[in-house]
């Protein structure tokens, strides 16, 4: 018998994350997921009218042909996925991976080449202008990355992923119209001091449209004005490779010192941020606040999400929130500030915007963890069914 989960998990990344639309043609490409979950989202995708393309991949396999491969090879798969990318409406990317150090002994030359071929031409330059949503699959290696038992990791997955986003979507609006209205960010916390500007840059709150799970608003530091010294305190993951205690010290937005947790680590780091010129340099700043992922569990697309976090972002930025900088890479660095994790503040101009990971000013209260959950305080039941919050509502009417 198949889960009922995963019908309902289809349905979010169908008609909220995607909004399908009859006749849009859809890529669903599939890495190491099950085919019971591929069969959902043909069905969802379908039922709306749209027109499904799949492609199944295995990450195995995809490390023998990295391995292998020579840069006109790399060359000739962009070009075979830039075409078909092109022709699409949408775009649902499902990975799956029993090994997240899969790629680990690819060598770094060759994963520059998938970047600058695969990865920067299709996703950057095609997916992220169509309507897309990507979003991990739960297995037992997550389970153990998380700390957890298989069933109740599946019980969190399934519970985070199919939450309220309409709820959230509403709450993150203040957010947005302050982060817009600001000039100077200043970041405090244990061994980190950092000051930069989000002057003039848009602010896009993410409310499951493009990530599931979601929760979080972005911008991105004007690409100069970063100066000060970051210490992360939360493991991360890049080309397969786990870095923890990352610190990096800026100037003028320049990463002029990055060390990790060994010398052999350090070396790596600045062996990827020597990718090219715009891979020292910041192309993102994003809170995090989904009330439901409160630590790390080495998955970025969990991550970035943790409540009282923010991520800041070596590498390319987003064009919708556009700093000019441009790179192969986007590595989002996590730093959470609540009380376990040695707390911290997040000031705005000569405001104070969050204290110990809980947003201070009135009209942000709603984005704190007990009222984004509202009525999703006991997640040991069943799941309950996705509603438009009233806010929500209420806000459709009159537009009608």
């Amino acid at each position: 018998m198949t889960d009922p989960r995963l019908a309902r998990l289809a349905e979010v990344l169908a008609s909220h994350s995607t909004r399908l639309q009859k006749g849009e043609r859809v890529l669903i490409e599939a890495f190491d997921v099950p085919d019971a979950f591929v069969n959902e989202l043909i069905a969802a995708a379908v039922e709306r009218g749209a027109i499904p393309i799949v492609e199944t991949k295995h990450n195995k396999v995809l490390r023998q042909l990295y391995r292998k491969y020579g840069e006109e090879a790399f060359r000739v798969l962009g070009e075979i996925e830039k075409y078909r990318m092109e022709r699409m409406d949408a775009y649902i990317g499902v990975r799956g991976n029993d090994n997240i150090c899969e790629m680990s002994d690819v060598p770094g030359i060759k994963m520059s080449y998938l970047q600058r071929h695969v990865f920067q031409p299709v996703h950057h330059d095609i997916r992220l202008k169509t309507k897309w949503v990507v979003l991990r699959y739960p297995n037992s290696s997550m389970a153990q990355q998380a700390g957890m038992s298989t069933q109740a990791f599946e019980d969190f997955y399934f519970n985070v992923c199919t939450m309220d986003y309409d709820r959230m979507t509403v709450a993150m609006q203040a957010l947005k119209e302050r982060m817009e209205g600001t000039d100077r960010v200043s970041l405090l916390g244990p061994e980190t001091e950092l000051q930069f500007s989000i002057k003039d840059i848009p602010a896009i709150p993410c409310g499951g449209e493009y990530n599931i799970p979601d929760g979080e608003c972005f911008t991105a530091p004007v690409r100069n004005s970063v100066n000060g010294v970051i210490h992360f305190n939360t493991p991360t993951i890049y080309q397969g490779v786990t870095f923890s205690d990352i610190k990096l010290e800026f100037r003028n937005g320049r990463i002029i010192d990055a060390t990790a947790d060994s010398a052999a680590k350090s070396a790596r780091l600045n062996e990827v941020f020597n990718t090219d010129e715009g891979a020292r340099f910041v192309g993102e700043f994003s809170l995090g606040f989904n009330p439901l992922i409160t630590r790390p569990m080495l998955d970025i697309l969990f991550d970035e999400k943790i409540a009282g976090s923010f991520h800041f972002t070596p590498g390319n930025a987003y064009e919708n929130a556009d700093n000019g900088n441009r790179s192969q890479i986007h590595w989002d660095m996590v730093m959470i500030q609540t009380p376990e994790f040695g707390g911290g503040e997040i000031w705005f101009d000569s405001e104070q915007i969050r204290k110990d990971g809980r947003f201070v000013p009135s009209d942000l209260h709603a984005l704190n963890p007990e009222n984004l959950k509202g009525e999703y305080d006991d997640f040991s039941s069943a799941i309950p069914k996705r509603r438009r919050s009233k806010e929500k509502v209420l806000a459709e009417e009159v537009l009608v």
